[in-house]
């Protein structure tokens, strides 16, 4: 299985000589090749690449990038079983975050014998014995985290786990257009469901202006995500001014836990079609800005995804500089799906899912499902919106290098 590990691959630059940075060049990290997997079972290629840019911080010259990014092939050593992660790692630790759940996470999936059988129970144990290990590490991460977007690929579907604000997003043909299906929802305060789930835990959420006394702190009201500005809702202990996480799901982060904050991912399921392109995997640092649509089309005008990674990461970059005067840590997986037509063959080791199918994993109730250009959608969310109270939830905690162990024999280089 080929392993790629984000940040310390080597000190590359950008594939393209005109998609970076002025005066920060050394900061990238990009794919200087496409690589190419193949999906046997059905007859398809995935063909990848990624970039990852340190962000620009005025005041923190020396601040590291926080995200690191996993790419691990032919999982459990099937050649249909791949797997493509990014995390964005946050506060004095985050750094050391990231890398360990980048590690420790696939590295799960990996052992768990159970994965092609229910790839959804298997994400969430993984999700949190890896939360588990992190708070029980040498790292200190009562303040510290990481979010995490993985996407896994077991033949024709894709398996989406989500924790955080880090997006995965589809590329879908519908007619003459190309439509963005985003794969997976940041888990926010602006989100109803995890405002509430997070407010029963005993988290206060406020905007920076309303705990420091600047606004009033009973309009409960901070528009929507798209329209925020520079001053989003946060949670706060009841008694404190801090985390003041932006972000309701996390790994790590203990001292957050205690006010609501969980390693419990959301899973989606998608099963491919002839008119899905390509999908992308981002930190924040691409969204903040940018909307998934915009994303999506931007991608769409490049032949060559190492150039949609600069462009968008460029573009990104450039927003970052215009409305804050800073930038966050930068970090984009994209892959193209060649060649997928559903004459392909089942036999990856598992059973196929139902078609059309949406189950809410809390009810057991389900419905039938219509998303644009695929046949099969199905959404599993582990939520915890109707817990009358927070229970701790025993979970289980490197940059990018390119690995070589018992798992990955077959290394892919950058």
């Amino acid at each position: 299985m080929g392993c790629v590990h984000g940040k310390c691959c080597c000190d590359s630059t950008s594939s393209s000589e005109d998609g970076s940075y002025p005066g920060h060049r050394k900061n990238i990290l990009a794919q200087r090749s496409l690589k190419h997997v193949p999906v046997p079972s059905h007859n398809f290629i995935l063909e990848y690449t990624f970039l990852t840019q340190r962000g620009y911080y005025p005041d923190s010259p020396d601040k590291e990038n926080q995200d690191s990014f996993c790419i691990c092939t032919q999982i459990q050593g099937n050649p249909s079983v791949h797997f493509f992660g990014v995390y964005d790692g946050h506060g004095q630790f985050g750094s050391q975050c990231s890398n360990f759940v980048k590690n420790r996470l696939v590295e799960k999936l990996s052992n768990d014998t159970a994965l092609l059988e229910d790839p959804v129970q298997a994400y969430t144990s993984a999700f949190l014995a890896t939360n588990h290990e992190l708070h029980t590490s040498e790292i200190d991460d009562s303040m510290s985290g990481t979010t995490s977007i993985t996407v896994l690929v077991i033949g024709d579907t894709l398996y989406v786990a989500n924790v955080g604000d880090s997006r995965a997003v589809l590329a879908v043909r519908d007619g003459n257009r190309i439509i963005a299906e985003d794969l997976s929802s940041d888990q926010t305060p602006f989100r109803r469901d995890e405002y509430e789930r997070v407010k029963l835990c005993g988290a206060r959420v406020l905007s920076v202006d309303q705990v420091e006394g600047l606004k009033d702190p009973d309009i409960q009201n901070w528009g929507d995500e798209e329209s925020r500005g520079g001053d989003p809702p946060r949670l706060w202990v009841p008694n404190g001014m801090y985390p003041g996480t932006a972000f309701t799901r996390s790994i790590g982060d203990s001292l957050a836990e205690t006010i609501g904050v969980v390693a419990i991912p959301e899973v989606s399921t998608v099963q491919l079609t002839p008119n899905h392109l390509f999908f992308i995997v981002a930190s924040d640092g691409i969204f903040e800005f940018l909307s998934s649509q915009t994303v999506v089309d931007m991608a769409a005008r490049y032949t060559d995804p190492r150039d949609a990674c600069a462009a968008i990461a460029e573009e990104s970059y450039k927003l970052w500089l215009e409305l804050e005067n800073r930038t966050d840590d930068i970090t984009i997986i994209i892959v193209q799906i060649k060649g997928f037509s559903n004459s392909g063959t089942s036999g990856v080791g598992s059973d196929e899912t139902n078609v059309g199918i949406v189950v809410n994993s809390r009810t057991g109730a389900s419905e039938a499902s219509a998303t644009p250009g695929s046949d099969v959608y199905r959404s599993v969310r582990t939520s915890f919106s109707d817990l009358q109270s927070c229970q701790h939830v025993a979970s289980v905690r490197s940059p990018a290098i390119v690995v070589h162990s018992s798992t990955c024999p077959r290394p892919v280089e950058s």
